[in-house]
């Protein structure tokens, strides 16, 4: 027992021991003990052992300890010594292969040595100054030969040239030497020394640094210079929403023209490559590339990569393209399917897939309806009468040979959806005759065809077919796919099918009426959850044959099921504009056709469609959102079943632009050096990383030395800093590092070498920092820094210099030196890519020009915006800028006349959200000037200026004291009224005024109250004064006005009555009155003051009683009657029956009608004595009967009665009638304005309302008629002039238009718009805008007409026939 466990722990420990060991341990001294041990024991002994064991057992007795714990380590002593032997016969195949290999390697070294050989050598270079040259050879040689440069003979050692001057290499034999920044020392001849142990060789090439000189160089340095411009993007690539069955062009502009070999300019969508076809157009001209497609479908979405070859491969930019459903023609209609492909396409048959839309209009698809034609035709025909429930179905009965096309709808319980984009058309055929052609060549390019069934036997009764199986289960239909029989005969074969319902023992056969001509065919209306058998019988014009074997067991009615949604969709902040969204694949193997996303504002129920095809990637930039809004998002996965649950949303996120890390300096310039120190500047980063940079890193490098060495450990704030302590005579080169709250930025590129010597010169250094602000399309601003450096005296003035980018050849812009650091440029070309730069001038001369500025292009950004000069609901004047884009650190840098912030006593700024205004605390003179505005940290310039003028200054007072101090509209002025009992009225009538408005009455100074002499009513909804006097008197003569106040807004009317009060008629006036129902013994009687009166004549046979009045001294004498301004019933006493009477006065004297001009136009008039509401007037022009409306105003006062035409016309003129009616009799009065006085009275009138300077009126901007489609935004733009500025009212079809929901009104200043979103038939109609100030008024009018998609416009018929 000790021996046995001797031995397991020597095992144990030889197992232990490292594979690796290639001698062996003590461990592995126990293998001898170990295999000897397993020697000695006999052949029979597990025999005799189980023998043994097996009696034992037999004799009831059990072996518990020593027999099987000796079994068990038996085991494992065999089980390890097998291990051991195992172990040692690796390690002896290893160091045998490994000392064949040492060997194997020495021979091959041996034979092939060989001495070094230049396969390519070097080549002569000539570059021109500051360019960069690399020399390139191949060498062989075995084994690899050390290398040496050489530069006229002297080695090159990159270690004592300046950093970064020298980079060699050598990879795979090919040896190269890169010289950047070449200079004039440069030019020399270089060479290349190898060597190894069998020989060595050598290289040599010139290298010749040219200086450009201009035009006097040569041509061929000028040929040079201009191949040397590469063009570049001007602009990235931004995201371009469409609509379906709309057009777009997507464009892209470079900074130059392309050279030859960079317009060969290559499109692509989603990896596709893009040519010219019918209704896509690619087009390269006047540095831009764009792609337009003529009518766009939701296939049209994905994408785009344009790219442009460059000298080392190409340049490329991606966006992505939208393409929104058309609007649906039924309310709650799903969008159109997609991606519409045929597959297995068969003799009489094919496959027909697509994809389901992303919008289901609100309710779930309900399945999809086919349709089909002819190719060339557009007589469609329904494939299908109950709708397809799934995005894939068979198309049968079809002919073969016959081109056709295809489209879908979907449909839901809302409608149908617009029909999807034509499938390409696809040709019927039979995908099995290639394979029973067989062709052979002969004499070069002849061939021969052998036809299977020409070599197969006459087969009169066919064969059946084989393997029936069903190559598709849907929930719609089952596909059957089975062989042809083989051999299958020279006639044609048709098929019939047949069915079986697994339990039952009756063939069905399918297509009796309809014979298959293809080994394919599908079945619809299956009972779903049953099981069905299908065999197949061949069928020729000799007979049928016997039926096939039947197919496997067929479940009908099996669903295709949806796939699960994507998991773990995550949002990230990406732009200003747009987020980026992330999300798992699906598991298990499970590969959708795509991906939908949706996204709605948080707040909100409403989900938004953001990709109408589906993407297949797991990642997605999602454009176009408002900043500063949150928003949540979910995914969806998309197979042929339709499309997955929603994935679970994302949290919600706020649009803001992510934040990274800035780009690198650029732009080192020496702005000053002493004796130890220099003063260097730098352009800030063309990417700050969406965030302020808060300093900035600098290096510097001694060109004697090896290391660059840091200038400051604190970030440095400005863009120039003095660096001190360096060495006089020496070469220094620098570089920097920018700093946001992200991080520290790359590194820059280094500067060029400036040497450090003090400047004693007399002329000033250079000027620096200059950028451009304000760039439009055809001006730009212009801002710089004065030199730190001023030279023998002060700086003077400055002269700016402008060159095109690519070209060498300055142009002075300004002829007379400027003082000021900023300047305005203009009469650029729009497109046009410039640069600047500026020099200075003293009185000893002019300075060297700065560093030139970035290249800009002279073009107006879209989204640009202005700044809007107005008065806000306070009536403070201000100033107001909205910035497209914002961060979260960018602030608003307001300046006036570009030389500092405005005078923080005269100002005030606010600030909310991306719009900054400027308020003007006390508006004079001292204001005037040029304000501009800039925010900061961004990447592309935002900025904008505007000029307030002294006219604009006035004009904005004169508004804000209108707000400040408003007046209570007046719509119709003091009225005089006489009521029924003799009372007095006095009313007037404003405008509609709030519960809050206040009246003072003042009479005589006094203010009134109401009292049951002098009763007030105020009725403030309808703007309503009155005053009723009971007994008025010479007591209430004198001077009424009346105080309104509502809020701010006040004004004051006055009336002055000062005449006689009392009115004398000489007519004879009529008493009427009739009564019925009258007995015999009626007797009638008139009664004044409840006095009987005299000389009343009754008639019993009419009833009608009269009593005539001969004269009228004073109004007192009627009050018995009743008021004589107006019918009234007085009660005459009746004996058993009161009588009621009606008075109806005579027309009163009327004089002839009376012509007057007036400011506003004509008025035709007559005086009366009197006038009552109760006398009826009517006007008559031309016979026809006039009612008051925009230009006609009929009216009346107590004294006259008027008809006010307004803005007169030669359609004005003519005969006009005034009729005035009391009752019983009539009276007319006419006049003309159709003779020659009259006529010239219009003329004249005319002249002098359109000469009045404020006269309101339309100046430009409407079209006489417009057309649109439907589905667009209308917009209609017209100017208006008026001082002081009129009252806009817009009309359709001569209705008030209630500007809200899709109605908008815009007025900026003298341009008024109007703007009509989603417009539709029902917006079909005339329009008007109406503006009226105190000076006239005037009416401009379009007419629109709205067209259906797809319909040719009114006026269009014409041009389409001639096309």
């Amino acid at each position: 027992m000790k021996l046995w466990n001797l031995v397991w722990i020597l095992l144990c420990a030889s197992v232990s021991g490292s594979e690796e060991e290639e001698t062996f341990s003590l461990s592995d001294l126990s293998i001898a003990s170990a295999l000897a041990l397993t020697s000695e024991i006999p052949q029979d002994y597990k025999r005799r052992r189980e023998a043994a064991i097996l009696e034992l057992e037999q004799r009831g007795q059990k072996r518990i300890l020593f027999g099987n714990d000796m079994e068990k380590l038996e085991e494992e002593v065999i089980r390890i010594c097998r291990l051991l032997r195992v172990r040692a016969d690796r390690r002896a195949l290893r160091r045998k292969a490994v000392e064949k290999a040492r060997a194997e390697k020495e021979y091959i070294e041996l034979r092939s040595g060989r001495p070094p050989m230049f396969w390519i050598p070097l080549r002569v270079h000539a570059v021109w100054e500051k360019m960069e040259v690399k020399l390139a050879c191949t060498v062989l040689a075995s084994p690899p030969p050390q290398v040496t440069w050489y530069k006229n003979g002297v080695r090159i050692d990159p270690r004592l040239a300046p950093a970064g001057k020298y980079k060699i290499k050598n990879k795979f034999g090919m040896l190269t030497l890169h010289i950047s920044r070449c200079s004039m020392e440069d030019s020399a001849e270089y060479s290349v020394e190898v060597k190894n142990q069998y020989g060595e060789a050598y290289s040599f090439a010139t290298v010749l640094v040219r200086k450009y000189y201009g035009m006097e160089s040569g041509f061929d340095s000028e040929i040079y210079r201009s191949e040397s411009i590469i063009a570049d993007f001007a602009f990235p690539l931004k995201p371009l929403f469409s609509r379906e069955k709309e057009p777009f062009t997507l464009s892209c502009y470079f900074s130059s023209d392309l050279l030859e070999h960079q317009r060969d300019i290559t499109w692509f969508r989603d990896g596709e490559l893009l040519q010219n076809s019918e209704c896509r157009e690619l087009k390269y001209q006047d540095r831009e590339a764009s792609l337009t497609v003529s009518c766009a479908y939701k296939e049209d979405e994905g994408f785009y990569t344009i790219r442009v070859p460059s000298l080392d491969g190409y340049k490329e930019q991606t966006t992505y393209v939208f393409v929104k459903d058309a609007a649906a023609e039924t309310a709650g209609a799903p969008g159109s399917p997609l991606n519409l492909k045929c597959h297995d396409v068969n003799k009489d048959c094919l496959i027909l897939s697509w994809v389901a839309p992303s919008d289901n209009g609100g309710s779930p698809i309900l399945g999809y309806y086919i349709e089909r034609c002819v190719a060339g035709s557009e007589d469609w025909v329904p494939c299908n009468d109950k709708p397809v429930k799934t995005c894939r179905c068979p198309v049968l009965g079809l002919a073969e040979g016959q081109t056709y096309q295809f489209r879908v709808k979907a449909v839901n319980k809302e409608g149908i959806s617009h029909p999807s984009k034509t499938s390409d058309p696809v040709t019927t055929y039979d995908p099995s005759k290639d394979k029973r052609v067989t062709v052979i060549p002969y004499d070069e390019g002849r061939t021969i065809e052998i036809f299977k069934d020409d070599l197969e036997g006459h087969i009169k009764i066919p064969l059946p077919p084989t393997n029936v199986h069903a190559s598709e289960v849907r929930e719609d239909y089952v596909a059957l796919a089975w062989d042809e029989p083989d051999p299958r005969g020279r006639e044609p074969l048709n098929y019939y099918v047949e069915k079986l319902i697994v339990g039952s023992n009756s063939w069905q056969m399918v297509n009796l009426d309809m014979p298959v001509n293809s080994p394919r065919f599908a079945l619809f209306d299956l009972v779903k959850g049953k099981s069905y058998c299908f065999r197949v019988r061949s069928a020729n014009k000799y007979g049928i044959s016997e039926p096939s074997l039947p197919s496997e067991p067929v479940t009908a009615g099996a669903k295709l099921a949806t796939l699960p949604p994507p998991s773990q969709v995550l949002a990230f902040r990406d732009t200003r504009t747009s987020v980026v969204l992330q999300w798992d694949k699906l598991k298990d193997g499970l590969e959708p056709l795509g991906y939908y996303i949706y996204c709605r504002e948080t707040g909100t129920e409403e989900w938004q469609t953001v990709n109408n095809k589906p993407v297949t990637c797991n990642e997605f930039t999602v454009p176009g959102l408002q900043p500063g809004k949150e928003y949540v998002f979910c995914v969806k996965s998309v197979n042929e079943a339709g499309l997955s649950e929603s994935s679970p949303e994302t949290d919600p996120i706020v649009v803001r632009p992510a934040i990274a890390c800035p780009s690198a300096p650029h732009g080192f310039v020496l702005l000053n050096c002493g004796k130890a120190d220099m003063t260097i500047g730098w352009k800030a980063p063309k990417r700050k990383g969406g965030t302020k940079i808060l300093g900035y890193f600098l290096d510097q490098h001694d060109t004697s030395e090896l290391d660059w060495h840091e200038v400051n450990i604190q970030p440095i704030p400005q863009r120039v800093y003095t660096v001190s302590n360096l060495e006089e005579g020496h070469v220094y080169e620098f570089r920097a590092r920018a700093m946001n709250m992200a991080g520290v930025g790359e590194v820059s590129e280094p500067s060029d070498l400036f040497k450090c010597e003090e400047w004693t010169m007399p002329e000033p250094g250079p000027p620096y920092d200059v950028k451009c602000t304000e760039v439009r399309d055809s001006s730009l601003k212009l801002h710089w820094e004065a030199p730190l450096y001023r030279g023998a005296g002060p700086v003077t003035g400055y002269y700016v210099d402008m060159c095109e980018e690519g070209s060498e050849e300055w142009k002075q812009i300004n002829k007379q030196s400027v003082a000021t650091t900023h300047m305005k440029v203009s009469d650029l070309e729009t497109g046009k890519c410039y640069i600047f730069r500026v020099r200075a001038l003293n009185k000893a001369g002019i300075g060297p020009p700065s560093l030139p500025s970035d290249p800009v292009v002279a073009k107006t950004k879209p989204g640009t915006k202005e700044i809007e000069l107005g008065v806000d609901e306070e009536g403070f004047i201000y100033m107001a800028f909205e910035a497209p884009e914002k961060n979260d650190s960018s602030e608003f840098i307001w300046s006036k006349d570009y030389e500092g912030p405005p005078d923080a006593d005269r100002v005030q700024t606010e600030e909310k959200g991306n719009k900054s205004k400027l308020i003007l605390k006390d508006p004079s003179e001292k204001d005037l000037g040029i304000y501009s505005v800039e925010v900061t940290d961004v990447d592309d310039d935002i900025s904008a200026s505007c000029t307030l003028t002294k006219e604009d200054l006035d004009k904005l007072l004169k508004r804000s004291h209108e707000i400040r101090n408003p007046l209570i509209k007046l719509i119709s002025g003091w009225n005089i009224d006489i009521l029924e009992k003799g009372e007095v009225r006095l009313w007037l009538e404003v405008e509609k005024l709030s519960p809050n408005a206040e009246l003072h009455l003042i009479f005589n100074d006094k203010e009134l109250t109401s009292t049951p002499t002098h009763k007030i009513n105020f009725v403030k909804g309808k703007g309503l004064v009155e005053l009723i006097i009971q007994n008025f008197c010479d007591d209430d003569k004198g001077t009424y006005t009346a105080q309104l106040q509502d809020g701010k807004a006040k004004n004051q009317f006055t009336l002055v009555l000062l005449d006689e009060c009392k009115w004398k008629f000489r007519i004879k006036y009529r008493l009427p009155c009739s009564a019925t129902n009258l007995r015999k013994d009626t007797s009638f009687q008139w009664f004044f003051n409840k006095k009987a009166r005299a000389g009343g004549v009754f008639d019993p046979q009419t009833g009608i009683g009269t009593l005539r009045i001969k004269k009228v001294k004073n109004i007192k004498q009627l009050r018995g009657f009743g008021d004589h301004m107006k019918m009234q019933k007085i009660w005459v006493d009746l004996i058993n029956i009161p009588c009621v009477l009606s008075i109806t006065l005579l027309a009163l004297s009327a004089t002839p009608l009376k012509i007057q001009p007036t400011e506003e136009g004509i008025k035709i008039y007559t005086d009366v004595k009197y006038y009552t509401d109760y006398m009826k007037t009517t006007w008559y022009h031309k016979e026809k009967q006039l009612e008051s409306r925009d230009r006609l105003k009929a009216g009346s006062t107590m004294n006259q009665i008027w008809l006010h035409i307004l803005n007169p016309t030669d359609a004005d003129k003519g005969k006009y009638t005034l009729e005035l009616f009391d009752g019983n009799n009539s009276r007319k009065l006419s006049t003309d304005l159709s003779g020659q006085g009259n006529g010239m009275l219009i003329r004249k009138l005319k002249g002098r309302i359109c000469s009045l300077p404020g006269r309101a009126r339309v100046v430009q901007g409407l079209p006489d008629v417009a057309t649109i489609m439907e589905d667009k935004t209308l917009c209609l733009t017209c100017c208006i002039s008026g001082d002081p500025y009129p009252e806009i009212t817009w009309f359709k079809n001569e209705k008030v238009i209630v500007f809200k929901d899709r109605y908008k009104m815009d007025v900026k200043g003298t341009v008024v718009t109007i703007t009509i979103e989603k417009v539709c038939n029902e917006d079909t109609g005339k329009y008007s805008i109406y503006v009226k100030n105190k000076y006239g008024s005037e009416t401009g009018q379009v007419t629109i007409s709205v067209y259906k998609h797809g319909d040719i416009p009114i006026g269009m018929e014409e041009e389409e026939i001639k096309k």
